[in-house]
């Protein structure tokens, strides 16, 4: 079946709907120019590929943004997939447009050592273009909701990587800037990409249900309007379902089924004024039993992406549990689209009167985060929507994250006033540095000079400035003992041999030694002699490569019958745990507890001393916070294939013969059941736990989706943790 080009036409009818007098013959010149560069070219369903580009610039028209937001729109993919330049889309269509296209470009001509190193940068650099211009995100998120909309034609790897990444930053980044129906179809469409047995699930269960609710919605809306308007408040009430990955979010997040999910359904409050939102949220109250501490007010604390509304549980006259929203007719638009809706009201400015600090504090730190798991961890907690506001006790008002703690308050204010942090005081009493602050908190922060941080603060920091700055301190620290201790190793194996390091410093030949192997100066070389990474024999012998075999006598010098015993161990912990080791022989190779990598899952090594090397995974949150000088690289041994010990909990609904179902599910997958216990709690729930022999992360995967196929089925989580 041949699919046509959507003509210029409806991309004017759209521009037209909303803009008073759009510049329609740029849209048309950008029209023709993206035809001619992606002639021929189609996109895996084999549809044209120009139609994406104009349903993108139609997605960007439904946010109301200008007209260069929109022809970017059409020249996004230009410079990525086209042989044009930013140079020749500036002389054709403006320095404006071109740095929009620019920064939405990914960096597909830089070659990456992996894909999630890809991801880092592209979304690096999209970041600082965003802090210039919000216009480049805005766009960016538009092509991203068309190209979740057409994912159906890609593999299914392919469908679950750009989902996961989807999930992961952009719908929170579509949240943040409070875009919210862009942030609720891409969730669905990650849950449908990602969960389809649950997605359809759900929608099979909403349309069950959906003639009883429908009586309800009207009833219950005409009830809230009746008693508004005995009481002389003029509101437009409107009953809405919860979108399906929000039905599915309280779900997971409180082990529930479906029919016990209390509040899908939710009611809208408009009125006139703030005055009427207090007003009429006495009257729902004085009416409908309220939930104790459900009221949010979110007016007078408005969120990051100026969202403001009242929010009340209350019990309807029908004994269900309803959430109501009250707000104002600009909150709510401003609620639905966001920084967008603030667009065509302001002038001279890309920020818009939007509060983008979290913007330009991704931008500071990212500069510091040259890990690109590291960087996309901090990414992440920064566009997590819920914060915190506290005082100084001089009535100065600081956001933070949720759950931050004295520790992130500090290095809010300044990197030093966290460092030399000792104590806290908040609402006037000693709280521990750990302690999580709360709504309408006063804080005091008690500093002692010359005071450091200290690495348990990463357990319980949030910020990413709170987290990059003590990681950077303590990195600083770490490398300083290692230089010490390397510098110390080398000068004593140097006097074995009659030499000093001193003088071989002075005449330079330390430091050809290090640029010989790969390292920028001495320190360096002590450095990595420090970490365990470099040999000191080997760097003598280097010196000395008149006198072979001095590099053998060193080390058998060093050597011991427990030594020994150590090399044996170390050959057969590297292949017991089937892991090759960059550079090193006869090291201890063992995996972390905290994460327990698997088979295909991306690791590094962390040299540890005297227990040899640590294998994490390596967006593991325990390695992100240790010295990168101590990585080593490590990759799986293909040739030894070693079943892994992995455990699960299903959480399930109590139901006869559930358990038979998953045993089943999981000898189907062809794996082995090393143990396996139940628990039921009175509530009818019933929690499974199961220790298995897995041959790889990709099996596991296979499981839990299995597992969660199963119904009465509610979630399956693996289990980790203990100590690096």
């Amino acid at each position: 079946m041949t699919v046509s080009i959507i003509p210029v036409t409806t991309l004017f009818e759209e521009v037209s709907r909303y803009h008073p007098n759009p510049d329609l013959k740029i849209l048309e010149e950008a029209y023709n120019f993206a035809l001619k560069a992606h002639d021929g070219q189609v996109r895996a369903s084999g549809e044209p590929y120009i139609n994406h580009l104009i349903e993108t610039a139609l997605l960007v028209c439904k946010l109301k943004l200008d007209i260069p937001s929109v022809v970017a729109g059409l020249l996004h993919d230009s410079i990525e997939d086209c042989n044009t330049t930013k140079k020749s889309l500036s002389e054709k269509f403006g320095e404006d447009i071109a740095e929009i296209v620019d920064g939405v470009t990914k960096l597909t001509r830089v070659q990456f050592d992996s894909r999630e190193e890809k991801q880092a940068e592209s979304f690096r650099k999209m970041l600082i273009a965003m802090a210039k211009d919000i216009r480049v995100v805005l766009v960016k998120l538009c092509d991203r909701l068309h190209n979740m909309r057409t994912l159906s034609s890609l593999s299914e790897e392919k469908r679950r990587a750009i989902a996961l990444e989807t999930k992961e930053i952009y719908a929170p980044l579509a949240n943040r800037l409070g875009i919210h129906w862009i942030k609720s179809e891409l969730e669905d469409l990650c849950l449908l990409h990602l969960r389809p047995e649950i997605y359809h699930h759900l929608v099979a269960e909403l349309e069950r249900t959906n003639p009883d609710r429908e009586i309800f919605l009207k009833e219950t809306a005409d009830e809230i309007q009746k008693k508004l308007e005995d009481s002389g408040v003029s509101a437009q009430v409107l009953g809405r379902v919860k979108h399906i990955s929000s039905i599915f979010s309280k779900m997971e997040k409180d082990s529930l089924s479906f029919e016990e999910v209390m509040d899908v359904i939710g009611f809208r409050v408009l009125v006139s004024s703030v005055r009427a939102c207090y007003e009429t949220l006495g009257i729902i109250h004085s009416n409908f039993k309220p939930i104790p501490g459900r009221v949010k007010d979110y007016i007078a604390m408005p969120k990051p992406n100026m969202y403001q509304s009242l929010h009340t549980t209350v019990i309807s006259s029908r004994g269900a549990r309803v959430e109501v929203q009250i707000r104002t007719a600009d909150m709510n638009r401003i609620a639905e689209e966001g920084i967008a809706a603030h667009w065509r009201y302001k002038e001279g400015g890309s920020s818009l009167g939007f509060d983008l600090g979290w913007v330009k504090d991704l931008v500071e730190t990212q500069a510091y985060l040259k890990n690109p798991d590291e960087f996309i961890q901090s990414v992440k907690g920064e566009l997590f929507p819920e914060d915190v506001f506290v005082f100084t006790p001089k009535g100065d008002l600081f956001r933070l994250p949720s759950n931050s703690t004295p520790i992130d308050f500090a290095y809010t204010i300044h990197t030093d006033v966290g460092h030399q942090t000792i104590g806290a005081r908040v609402n006037g009493s000693i709280v521990p540095l750990e302690h999580r602050l709360s709504n309408g908190d006063t804080v005091q922060i008690i500093t002692q000079r010359g005071h450091v941080p200290s690495k348990d603060w990463l357990r319980f920091v949030v910020s990413g400035k709170a987290r990059q700055r003590i990681r950077a301190f303590l990195k600083t620290e770490e490398q300083a003992r290692s230089i010490s201790l390397g510098s110390d190793i080398l000068a004593k194996d140097l006097r074995k041999v009659k030499l000093s390091l001193k003088k071989l410093e002075k005449e330079g030949k330390i430091k050809t030694i290090a640029e010989s192997m790969g390292l920028k100066a001495e320190a360096d070389l002590y450095a990595a002699i420090g970490y365990g990474k470099v040999s000191s024999p080997k760097v003598v012998a280097k010196l000395l490569p008149s006198e072979p075999g001095v590099e053998q006598k060193l080390t058998e010098v060093e050597s011991s019958p427990l030594q020994r015993i150590f090399q044996r161990a170390a050959k057969a912990s590297r292949d017991r745990v089937g892991i090759k080791v960059s550079g090193l022989d006869d090291v201890l190779v063992r995996f972390a507890k905290c994460c327990e990598p698997l088979p295909g899952d991306r690791i590094v090594g962390f040299i540890t001393r005297g227990r040899g090397v640590t294998i994490h995974a390596s967006h593991c949150s325990e390695i992100l916070n240790a010295d990168p000088l101590r990585y080593i690289p490590v990759q799986w041994d293909s040739e030894i294939a070693r079943p892994r010990r992995v455990s699960i909990v299903v959480t399930s609904q109590d139901q006869l013969g559930i358990l038979a179902k998953m045993t089943t599910a999981i000898t189907s997958n062809g794996i082995n059941i090393v143990s396996a216990s139940m628990k039921t709690s009175p509530s009818g729930k019933a929690v499974n736990q199961f220790e298995l022999e897995v041959s790889d992360a990709k099996q596991l995967d296979g499981l839990k989706r299995s597992l969660e196929l199963l119904p009465g089925v509610i979630k399956v989580d693996r289990i980790v943790g203990g100590e690096k």
